[in-house]
Parts: C-alpha cells; structure tokens; sequence
C-alpha cells in the first residue's frame, strides 16, 4: 500500500496555518478562501495544535461564543495527531477513524511538511483497489 509520502508527491505539501492568537473568524475566512476544513495552528514554524470547521461549530457556534473576540488558541484541538511520511496510508484511515478526525499533519521530526485528509486517504484507497481489480482482470483475461 501507498505511504503518505506518495500522497503528498502528488496533491502537494501546501499547508495553510494560522497562529494561535489569531480570531477565530480569521481562521474562519483563510479556510473558506482556501476551500479547506481545516488549518494548522502554528507558533512560528512549531506546530501547535489543529482547528476545524468542527471545533468552530462545537466550541463556537454550539456555545454562542462570538467568532471575533475568541482566539483560535481556545477552540484548537492540542497537541494535533500527527504521521510521518512513511506512514502507511491504512494505517492513516485507521488513525482518523478511531480518533474521529479528518486531517492529519505530517511531520518529519519537528518540521511540518505537509497535511492530508480523510478524502486524500480514501482517494489513495479507491485508486489502489481500482488498480488491483485492473491486475486480475488482465490476468483472468490472458
């Protein structure tokens, strides 16, 4: 199976952060414009915790807290999951779906170099068994 390094060599390793005192509605807005849901929370180049479109409903919406006046560092979930390159991507889907998560930053020791989601996951699954299936096909028909 793929490992998560293969995932990144093909959709990028483009991440989007904001700092941890940052609004909420700033996060709010940077992943609406970046059409993502969610960003890391760094503090300069360490990696601090995540915040999500989930925790922004949850611990914002939910709690009739105002989206100005809290900062990111409030509704963050810390210390962030996080795999390594070599991560398989099973192992990934396992991880996001025992911790009921759905990014995961990936780092190589300290440096964060990337994140994936669960639809990144999924995609790299779909492919693979699409492929094994195209294998014994070709194999039945020879």
């Amino acid at each position: 199976m793929r490992q998560v390094k293969h995932l990144l060599e093909s959709k990028g390793s483009e991440i989007y952060a904001i700092a941890p005192e940052a609004p909420v509605l700033e996060a709010i807005k940077h992943m609406a414009e970046r059409r993502v849901g969610a960003l890391l929370v760094m503090r300069g180049e360490r990696l601090v915790g995540i915040v999500s479109e989930r925790d922004y409903a949850r611990k914002v919406i939910l709690q009739g807290r105002a989206s100005a006046q809290t900062a990111v560092a409030e509704i963050m979930s810390s210390p962030a999951l996080t795999v390594s390159a070599d991560t398989d991507v099973f192992d990934c889907m396992r991880l996001c779906t025992d911790s009921r998560v759905r990014h995961l930053p990936v780092v190589d020791g300290e440096s964060v170099i990337g994140v994936i989601s669960i639809g990144d996951l999924v995609k790299a699954v779909i492919d693979s068994q699409a492929e094994q299936i195209e294998q014994l096909q070709r194999y039945i028909t020879s």
